[in-house]
């Protein structure tokens, strides 16, 4: 791969505004349930502590990265500039402002949150609407293209209902509140981050493994059955009937397996047979998403409804796919970004560092291997119900995250 693959018309600052954002949050995040082990311990994730935990991840730390990289690679994955960069700068701002507010006020003053669940949304319709325009100038259309365009609207859904959901906390009156939460999860996990991942996946995976020549046979069957299934579940939640909540994740599963062999496709025509670590990583997180795919199949199966099991079923399902699939692909992009806007235009007049002096590969496969052993004993205490294990691997997420963190911003300075 060519480091100018991703190279763009968009101005760096923006991307990386949304990134360097994003990766503070993901350290309060991880800061915030360190402060509320116990809370982990007894499985109470209701609970405002952890939404605002929950929500510096997810909106702080994944939706920014997520937004941040769509300014970067929309253009390069469809071949269409932004549509207004300058409209960029200040969405970054309005939704920064509002995360911040929605997210602290979750934690302390839960009945204020819709303040800013109301900047938030302001934020992300920008957002919608930047990318909906930009998209439009596309003439060839892709599966790529639907994939992303299915997320982006399953995260205007996922973002309606959140504001839903903080209305009824403020003023109450709305009775089916559970259902619009298990919506308000599904549409923003399952909805908006799997089927982003799912959609530049077929662009990054070819780029970084350096494949020609393969045959995607099961894209269009992959985004047909996982949206069907996404809709079937949904529907389950506001008709409560088990046996449509079982046909969702099982189409779920069939679309996320589809997915998993065109990628196994992909790499089977690679050119570069040793993978770099940071990849290696994210390719790892699709065998995680299939594993959590089919354990939550079999849950439903057997009628397995503890709430404890699918909370940390869920909380896998974000972390050892969503967030290890970003972390992974993160520690290639930035690299990326970074040589291209630095030292591109004088390769031939001076020496200038290579692309393999930008990534620290050892320190990759450090913080990489501690994610999983953290997630995994995090985990493992909570089930167990043990407190001293569960304090113990969340202090070594938290620790984790600020080196990863720390060894991203560091890139910046090369």
């Amino acid at each position: 791969m060519k480091p100018t693959s991703l190279k763009s018309d968009t101005n760096i600052k923006l991307p990386l505004a949304f990134i360097l954002y994003a990766l503070i949050a993901f350290v309060v995040a991880q800061g915030v349930l360190l402060l509320n082990s116990n809370l982990l311990v007894s499985s109470q994730f209701r609970l405002p502590s952890l939404w605002m935990g929950a929500h510096f991840l997810l909106l702080g730390f994944a939706v920014m990265i997520a937004m941040g990289a769509m300014y970067q690679l929309v253009p390069v994955a469809f071949l269409t500039p932004i549509w207004n960069q300058k409209m960029g700068y200040l969405q970054f701002g309005i939704t920064v402002v509002g995360i911040t507010s929605l997210t602290l006020t979750l934690g302390f003053k839960p009945t204020f949150a819709i303040y800013g669940g109301i900047l938030t949304i302001f934020g992300i319709t920008l957002f919608i609407i930047q990318m909906a325009m930009t998209i439009s100038k596309q003439k060839q259309r892709n599966m790529s293209l639907f994939f992303v365009i299915a997320a982006v609207s399953s995260f205007a859904l996922t973002i309606l209902a959140g504001f839903v959901l903080a209305w009824n906390i403020a003023y109450g009156g709305i009775e089916s509140h559970n259902s619009i939460l298990y919506s308000h999860i599904t549409l923003g996990v399952a909805g908006w981050f799997t089927l982003l991942i799912f959609g530049f996946s077929y662009k990054l995976v070819p780029m970084f493994s350096l494949s020609h020549g393969f045959t995607l046979k099961w894209t269009s069957l992959s985004f047909s059955t996982y949206v069907f299934g996404l809709l079937i579940l949904i529907v389950s939640f506001w008709v409560d009937l088990d046996a449509l909540t079982t046909i969702g994740w099982l189409f779920l599963f069939i679309g996320f397996s589809f997915f998993v062999l065109d990628m196994r496709a992909i790499l089977h025509k690679r050119l570069k047979k040793k993978l770099d670590k940071p990849f290696a990583f994210s390719v790892i997180a699709i065998g995680n998403g299939l594993v959590i795919h089919s354990l939550a199949l079999i849950l439903s199966l057997f009628g397995i409804n503890d709430s404890s099991i699918w909370s940390w079923l869920i909380f896998l399902y974000v972390m050892s796919w969503i967030i290890f699939s970003i972390l992974g692909y993160l520690y290639k992009i930035v690299p990326f970004l970074w040589w291209t806007h630095k030292y591109a235009d004088k390769i031939g007049k001076e020496k200038v560092p290579t692309m393999k002096d930008m990534i620290d590969e050892k320190m990759s496969v450090v913080l990489f291997s501690l994610f999983v052993v953290s997630i995994t004993g995090l985990t493992t205490g909570a089930l167990l119900q043990i407190s001293l294990v569960v304090l113990t691997f969340q202090a070594l997420l938290t620790v984790t995250s600020f080196l990863y963190a720390f060894s991203i911003i560091r890139i910046l300075f090369k």
